[in-house]
């Protein structure tokens, strides 16, 4: 016999993330909500709140992540969704909060059906997704995944100097180490795709299969401050045309490289930086993203030539690689459950790359885990302008949903 396909409630999910957004809502309708401050700890309190509505049992780890669970008819390992809500100095009301309250809706939707799952269903709320008060990003889900060491990441302090550690006691929610995810059927993370490809394509969902990796490298360009008035040009060292030229070169390798590899320079630091004074240092960063290793290991390549292969100017190049990542795949049959109900729902829908990072990146490491994106408008995502429609938030739920009745029948 086939099962009645179930809908969330579109007008009470789209009333809810509002009442979240009130959290640090900032005037021009955006939210300012971050990690362990004020405002995050009224939020995780109403979401407890709600959670308690539902009769679902709280527990609170040692980095101050929320478990909300609805009890199974197994005593077997969840079904988790969920995904952060702290945010960045004015950002939107949908990034991270949006998985939250998905798994908030999805539990609604199951209890108001009076439908008791065969196994429990989790909802969690990962601390310090951002990295916005205390560097860095995915803070929490990374101690968990054994990528960060806790007594480091304690430490860190905000501009104000207020350690993590500090700002999570006085938040009332430091918890218990035993309380930790380790273990689930399942990590579901619906989120914005904070990028432009769903919109442009106008379709409604994404089937993320992957995280992509990354490499981030420092060039310094040392060369020799002189008179901007006085010295012919041809006697100058003037590390800014240098960093012109390396740039340039970069770009033109890199582009026709992949047409589906991202690169950016996105940090530059020009000395002493006076209109007067020939340049005599740059620093500037080169970071690239692609989803296989071997385009990742020319990318470095091209980047380990750059000095060879353009006019420095007469100064010293110096190429440092600062940090990298491989690309992490997610499960490939959680991807085929979620591939499917997009399709049994009749929504537009691709399978595509994260350029971004997520906890599910680092829950993935030993969790089976997947990612759904719903369109963002313009691609805006951190910033007050940050939109998704509601129809397409609701369709992102409904593939969640879907997927968890699937993995429950």
């Amino acid at each position: 016999m086939q099962r009645q396909q179930l809908a969330v409630n579109g007008e009470r999910f789209k009333n809810e993330l509002e009442r979240f957004a009130n959290y640090g809502r900032t005037k021009n309708n955006g939210v300012t909500r971050l990690a362990l401050s004020n405002e995050d700890r009224l939020v995780r309190d109403y979401f407890c709140s709600c959670c308690e509505e539902l009769g679902m049992s709280i527990k609170i780890d040692d980095m101050g992540c929320i478990y909300a669970t609805l009890a199974g008819i197994e005593e077997k390992p969840p079904i988790v969704i969920g995904s952060h809500m702290d945010t960045v100095k004015k950002g939107g009301r949908f990034d991270g909060v949006l998985g939250v309250v998905a798994g908030l809706e999805l539990v609604r939707t199951f209890v108001e059906n009076n439908i008791k799952p065969q196994i429990p269903i989790t909802i969690v709320n990962f601390t310090n997704e951002e990295g916005a008060r205390f560097e860095p990003s995915m803070m929490a889900s990374g101690v968990l995944s054994g990528k960060f060491e806790k007594s480091a990441m304690l430490k860190k302090k905000d501009e104000d100097g207020v350690t993590f550690g500090e700002a999570l006691k006085a938040s009332g929610y430091e918890g218990h180490i035993e309380n930790r995810l380790t273990e689930a059927t399942a990590f579901l993370e619906l989120h914005i795709e904070q990028g432009p490809v769903l919109e442009s394509e106008s379709l409604s969902i994404g089937v993320v299969e992957c995280v992509l990796g990354m490499v981030c490298y420092e060039i310094e360009i040392t060369g020799e401050s002189d008179h901007a008035g006085t010295t012919p040009m041809e006697m100058r060292k003037d590390a800014l045309f240098a960093a012109n030229n390396i740039i340039a070169q970069a770009r033109n390798k890199l582009r026709v490289l992949d047409k589906n590899l991202v690169f950016t320079m996105g940090r530059m630091n020009v000395l002493p930086n006076i209109h007067t004074v020939i340049p005599n240092k740059v620093v500037f960063s080169l970071e690239a993203r692609h989803k296989n290793q071997s385009t990742i290991d020319s990318v470095e390549a091209i980047i380990k030539n750059l000095p060879q292969s353009v006019s420095t100017e007469g100064c010293d190049v110096k190429v440092t690689k600062l940090w990298g990542r491989d690309t992490v795949w997610f499960d490939e049959k959680i991807c085929d459950a979620l591939e499917k109900s997009t399709r049994s729902l009749g929504y537009s829908y691709k399978r595509m790359v994260s350029g971004a990072g997520h906890d599910a990146q680092f829950v993935a490491s030993y969790v089976p885990t997947a990612m759904v994106f719903v369109p963002s408008v313009n691609g805006k995502s951190h910033c007050e302008e940050e939109l998704t429609s509601w129809e397409e938030c609701e369709k992102g739920v409904n593939v969640l949903l879907e997927t968890v009745l699937t993995m429950l029948s």
